[in-house]
């Protein structure tokens, strides 16, 4: 049985870091996403990993790094200097595939998804 757990989520000031953690089971190498929903908001795509490598937003691009133990089913998504438009919701999840390919941002191609951790930024 699949299932994705998040945590590492809190309340940052601005300019500061955290790192989100996501543990999966029931599958080593399929490609994994981190995306993030803030209130009102659709979900929106932050990065993802796997086989065809690392892709990421523009939003977070030199911000964020997204890896992977694979020894510990884990995926880390790092964040720093976080801004005051970064708080939301963060989930991570999971496709069926190892390749994230094109359609990588897309919510609905992914079909296992965590229950969320939130993080907050204050000014």
């Amino acid at each position: 049985q699949v299932q994705l757990v998040e945590s590492g989520g809190g309340s940052v000031q601005a300019g500061g870091s955290l790192r989100l953690s996501c543990v999966a089971s029931g599958f080593t190498y399929n490609c994994m996403g981190w995306f993030r929903q803030a209130p009102g908001k659709q979900r929106e795509a932050i990065a993802s990993i796997g086989s065809d490598g690392q892709i990421y937003a523009d939003p977070v691009k030199g911000r964020f790094t997204i890896s992977r133990d694979h020894v510990k089913s884990t995926v880390y998504l790092q964040m720093n200097s976080l801004k005051p438009e970064d708080p939301a919701m963060y989930y991570c999840a999971a496709k069926r595939s190892t390749l994230c390919g094109s359609n990588w941002d897309r919510v609905n191609s992914y079909s296992y998804w965590g229950q969320g951790t939130q993080v907050t930024v204050s000014s």
